[in-house]
């Protein structure tokens, strides 16, 4: 998709803006009831988080006088913890399969990063400071990222992936539509690769263009417009070269896979991990084992997509490998989390409802996973696998942190109502409501 010259001044103007939002130089004082400050642990009692200059400086038992004209932010009824991360998300996409069918053809990239904007926001208010972006329009998604980092918009931290490399005709390739917008999509494409040169080439333009994470599709996928089915789409070669020219360029690499055959092949040409998983069996797991890679379930995907297909609102093909993926998925994660692979937290939203990213707990736990190891999953887990000071509420550490009124080690369904959300210092949400942004 190429940047118009509007587009390219709104992108300009965003980067080049003041921040309306700095980094806060106040003290702020967070009075905890609970604070689980490291998933994994046991939490603590009443404590003291101290943040300043947008990062932990401190945490102290009980509630601390503050000093100075520090502000204090009263959570002592409350359940407090890290900022969720969610590894797979599509933040410039409609969730609305149907009316995004309907209007895509007629959306400029202007129009595109507004509801990637609408997105972000409902995704920080529901808690996620950090998310990985695995497929979109590549500059879109910097832009967005680098206005939210400047304080310009409201959303979480994004780190981008560009957009998804795929063989041509694949899951991520130009399927679905006339002749006339095949040859204009295909004319602006930088994703699309065939040979191991080609997928070479294909990794070095998604990084040109902003991406710090390289994804990839080895197999069909559901939402594509392609009756092949969830199969291998990509040669052993071609994925080689993919991880390969990505690790060289310092970035981890993420396969989209859900048949088996696809799955092992990405396995066995080193991907740090994989995302949905859908036809895992107990070779597919010694692989993970052996290789350290770890699994994005994306439980609720498959679940939003064959809802999607029943109603009518995806293309024919979508239907008979929605109900194939559905049917394999919980069964294949379960089989992950007994045989002890590592996994990670993330929902493919953009496919399932944005917003509804904490939805995703209940299934990891019906797969078998403690609510105390989902949690983890989703905050220092996620964290060590994007080697951030993120994920845990400790000195030196982004002052991401949430709250809840309930207990999610006990009902992990709790972090599904957000009452309290801080990103780099900043509360957007207090009470349950959104705060003024900038603040005042």
């Amino acid at each position: 998709m190429r940047m118009t010259w509007a587009a390219a001044t709104i992108a300009a103007g965003l980067i080049a803006s003041p921040p309306l939002a700095a980094q806060p130089s106040t003290t702020t004082y967070i009075h905890a009831g609970r604070l689980l400050d490291q998933p994994g642990r046991e939490p603590r009692g009443p404590s003291t988080i101290i943040v300043r200059d947008g990062k932990i400086a401190e945490v102290r038992d009980g509630f601390a006088t503050p000093e100075g004209d520090a502000r204090v932010v009263d959570l002592k009824t409350a359940f407090v913890l890290p900022g969720l991360i969610d590894m797979h998300v599509h933040i410039s996409s409609d969730d609305n399969l149907l009316r995004s069918r309907l209007e895509s053809s007629g959306r400029d990239v202007e129009d595109v990063f507004v509801i990637a904007q609408g997105n972000a926001r409902r995704t920080l208010e529901a808690g996620f400071t950090t998310v990985r972006d695995l497929g979109g329009d590549g500059r879109t998604t910097t832009t967005l990222r680098d206005a939210i980092n400047n304080g310009v918009i409201v959303g979480p931290t994004v780190i981008p992936a560009g957009t998804m490399i795929s063989v041509t005709g694949g899951h991520g390739g130009v399927n679905g539509l006339n002749r006339t917008l095949t040859h204009a999509v295909a004319a602006e494409r930088t994703n699309i690769c065939d040979g191991p040169d080609g997928c070479a080439s294909a990794v070095r333009a998604q990084i040109s263009l902003g991406a710090e994470v390289i994804k990839f599709a080895a197999t069909g996928g559901v939402r594509s417009n392609v009756a092949g089915g969830l199969g291998k789409q990509m040669s052993d070669a071609e994925m080689k070269s993919v991880v390969d020219t990505a690790h060289s360029f310092g970035r981890k690499v993420t396969a989209h896979a859900h048949g088996k055959e696809g799955i092992d092949a990405a396995l066995r040409a080193g991907v740090d991990s994989i995302e949905h998983g859908s036809f895992i069996d107990d070779e597919t797991v010694k692989l993970f084992k052996a290789s350290n890679a770890a699994l994005v379930p994306t439980a609720v995907a498959p679940i939003a997509a064959l809802a999607q297909a029943r109603r009518g609102d995806a293309p024919g093909p979508q239907l008979a490998k929605a109900e194939e993926a559905a049917a394999a998925h919980a069964n294949s994660i379960a089989r992950a989390v007994k045989g002890n692979v590592r996994i990670l937290f993330g929902t493919d939203s953009g496919v399932a409802p944005h917003g509804d990213n904490a939805k995703e707990f209940a299934l990891m736990v019906k797969a078998g996973m403690t609510p105390a190891q989902a949690i983890k999953a989703a905050t220092i887990d996620n964290a060590a696998e994007l080697d951030r000071p993120i994920g845990a509420i400790l000195p030196g550490h982004e002052a991401d942190i949430i709250a809840v009124g309930g207990d999610p080690l006990a009902d992990v369904t709790a972090l599904e109502t957000i009452d309290f959300v801080m990103r780099r210092g900043v509360v957007h949400k207090l009470g349950g409501k959104r705060q003024a942004f900038p603040p005042e």
